[in-house]
């Protein structure tokens, strides 16, 4: 057991309720977590907290009575413990669920940015700044994200944001080598628009980093719905094998396989369009010429799945990103175990600006919808980095 003093840890969340986002996370440095085969128990205290909204079932007051920290009315207050200076060594901002508005793109405002813009005033007014894990997007808004990550470089303090697909398992264990020559990539995933298609997009983005020259930036991006995605397939706007390399690493066929457990070839037997009522294709030109595509297919698979062809090699590399069930969600716990790692040795484990990227490309895919699906120029997105050595992935 240390004999040093615990990591005091400062969560600023939405809302704090069963299976929210601050649950998930939040609960984990009270009670610990499982991850590589042990239950994981890092030197770290939750000491304060800010809840923006209480809805029914909220949880904030019986989580601070049982593990003696308090709830505190101002952000402000949440970090300085109720004193008049910094007094955590970490903040975990949980800008996920709760009652907020949605704009004219479909996009929820959650308050992250302005959670953490308090943050940057204390870090300012004090003199002193702490690691910070931002869930999920930055921001809804690509300029406010880039300025968050500004403020990072600018007060230097390492942010760690994003979500957990990449760090989960990978069904088979795939890790594209650094410099990776990727010529195309697809990604298949589900659920609702802003929320899952962050996830998705991120996904796919953790994979291509990868690839020779770094990240480049992104020149262009255009969503299409309806059947205008089926067109564009029949056009070839993306690889059928790489569409049929995803779907063959889904755990989740619908459809037939549902009706009477039978295994199916859902592109060659053209059920996808029948299972698929609201399809959208998020078409992302990169800069150094890159093609990569994420297709949300509802209806069709309830996972992840990501496919891309390398130069030289005849079989796409394909790979599901693994989700454990709920009430657990132990993928989440991979995510947990590098925000420690980052509150730990004060240095992120991958780039924020990974975040900031899938953020403002998630933002400007919505506004191509919104322009009647146009394809539109990106040149704010030339957001350039390198990749980490590692994709951090769990292992064991």
């Amino acid at each position: 057991m240390s004999t040093q003093a615990p990591q005091r840890i400062a969560v600023i969340a939405t809302i704090y309720k069963y299976l929210s986002h601050a649950q998930h996370f939040a609960d984990r440095f009270m009670v610990g977590y499982p991850y590589e085969g042990r239950w994981q128990r890092p030197n770290m205290k939750v000491v304060s907290l800010f809840v923006d909204q209480r809805p029914m079932g909220d949880q904030s007051e019986d989580r601070a009575r049982e593990f003696g920290f308090c709830v505190y009315p101002t952000i402000a207050a949440a970090l300085r413990c109720g004193g008049d200076r910094l007094a955590v060594d970490a903040v975990l901002i949980i800008g996920e669920h709760g009652d907020y508005p949605t704009n004219e793109l479909g996009q929820i405002l959650y308050p992250r940015y302005e959670f953490f813009k308090e943050c940057v005033k204390v870090f300012e007014a004090d003199g002193r700044s702490v690691p910070v894990y931002n869930d999920k997007h930055l921001s809804y808004s690509f300029a406010k994200a880039r300025e968050m990550v500004d403020d990072g470089h600018r007060l230097g303090f390492p942010i760690l944001a994003g979500s957990s697909l990449p760090v989960t398992w990978r069904l088979p264990d795939v890790e594209l080598p650094l410099g990776a020559p990727v010529e195309e990539a697809v990604m298949v995933g589900c659920g609702g628009s802003d929320p899952m298609d962050y996830h998705a997009l991120e996904a796919m983005q953790c994979m291509v980093e990868r690839r020779r020259g770094g990240e480049t930036g992104i020149k262009a991006v255009q969503l299409l719905d309806g059947d205008d995605v089926w067109r564009a397939l029949d056009a070839g706007r993306w690889s059928r094998a790489l569409l049929e390399a995803a779907l063959s690493r889904s755990d989740s066929p619908c459809g037939l396989t549902l009706e009477d457990g039978r295994t199916q070839d859902m592109l060659g037997n053209g059920e996808l369009p029948r299972l698929v009522e609201k399809p959208a294709a998020y078409l992302i030109e990169y800069n150094d010429g890159l093609r990569a595509t994420l297709l949300m297919l509802n209806g069709a698979v309830r996972d992840f799945c990501f496919a891309c062809r390398l130069t030289g090699q005849a079989e796409p590399v394909s790979t599901q990103f693994f989700l454990t069930p709920v009430p657990n969600v132990t993928y989440s716990a991979c995510l947990v175990a590098k925000i420690v790692e980052m509150f730990q040795t004060g240095s992120a484990p991958f780039p924020a600006e990974r975040t900031l990227i899938v953020s403002g490309m998630l933002e400007s895919c919505l506004q191509s919808r919104a322009h009647g699906h146009q394809r539109l120029e990106t040149p704010h997105l030339s957001v350039v980095y390198q990749a980490p050595a590692e994709s951090h992935h769990a292992r064991r």
